[in-house]
């Protein structure tokens, strides 16, 4: 069934862009057995605009819509995924004319490459290593925008007592206890896409949380969150492992002075920001 968004937008240049209410599209990112982000891509069928480009799955917004829904509709349409495994990470615009048009990508994950079926306006869809990306025939538009959406290696360094303590859940009857509790409910939401500040996309594989004190008795292994154990104060360790960086880094805390002892180069999350990763079904 046809939806009201389908049609041309004509500027006052004749060019044209499709969606009468603007147009979105759903970049998904996967793991792959070595846990390097692999990201859904459509081989638009010659008949179609810019046919024989690669491109994200999307299309044009219906009036009612938002850009969410708007996405994983237009992915399911062509690439047959559903929703019900897809977490969603964030939206940008990447694209904005004057006649008013515009397009939204919607950032999302999922937790395995899925399977996808192809409806008539794809040739081929692909899981393709995010550093094979720019090896394809890309679509302009997707050309264009790919730079701000591509994700760089992330490394997160947790201030595990700050973001504990961010909770009035009880935690201080058994500190390590509650600590292997936050750190085991963190290596579940792994890998994943997270957005920075300022607008910029990371692949995250995995946390480094520094315990200190009575966590340091909390029992734990994964991979996903490797422990390490401060020999004395926390954020020392934080900040001087942050300091020693070569990769980007992100430290997640609320203290105000161990995030003034830390490099201008290195991101700061607020603990809700990576609690609110732990609710899997919002997230």
């Amino acid at each position: 069934m046809r939806g009201d968004g389908d049609g041309w937008v004509v500027g006052e240049n004749g060019t044209r862009h499709w969606g009468k209410h603007g147009a979105a599209g759903l970049l998904l990112r996967a793991p792959s057995p070595d846990g390097t982000p692999t990201v859904l891509l459509q081989h638009r069928a010659l008949w179609s605009h810019q046919g024989g480009t690669w491109a994200l799955p999307g299309g044009a917004k219906d009036s009612h819509e938002s850009n969410v829904h708007a996405a994983v509709r237009e992915a399911d349409e062509e690439a047959g995924i559903g929703s019900d495994r897809l977490h969603i990470r964030g939206e940008k615009v990447t694209a904005r004319v004057e006649s008013g048009w515009s397009y939204t990508t919607v950032v999302a994950d999922a937790e395995s490459r899925l399977v996808t079926t192809p409806n008539g306006e794809s040739t081929e869809l692909r899981w393709v290593p995010e550093e094979m990306v720019d090896e394809l025939p890309l679509h302009p538009g997707f050309a264009a925008s790919w730079p701000a959406l591509r994700t760089t290696p992330l490394r997160i360094l947790l201030d595990t007592a700050n973001v504990l303590g961010s909770r009035p859940n009880g935690w201080w009857r058994d500190r390590s206890g509650a600590t292997g509790e936050l750190l085991a409910s963190l290596a579940e939401a792994l890998p994943r896409t997270v957005e920075l500040p300022g607008g910029d996309f990371g692949w995250l594989t995995c946390i480094e949380a520094v315990l200190e004190g009575e966590a340091r008795a909390a029992v734990f292994d994964d991979a996903r969150v490797p422990v390490i154990h401060a020999p004395g104060s926390g954020d020392d360790e934080l900040a001087r492992r942050a300091e020693a960086a070569v990769s980007l880094t992100a430290l997640v805390t609320a203290d105000r002075g161990l995030q003034q002892r830390l490099p201008e180069s290195v991101h700061v999350l607020a603990p809700s920001t990576v609690l609110s990763w732990l609710d899997r079904s919002a997230s």
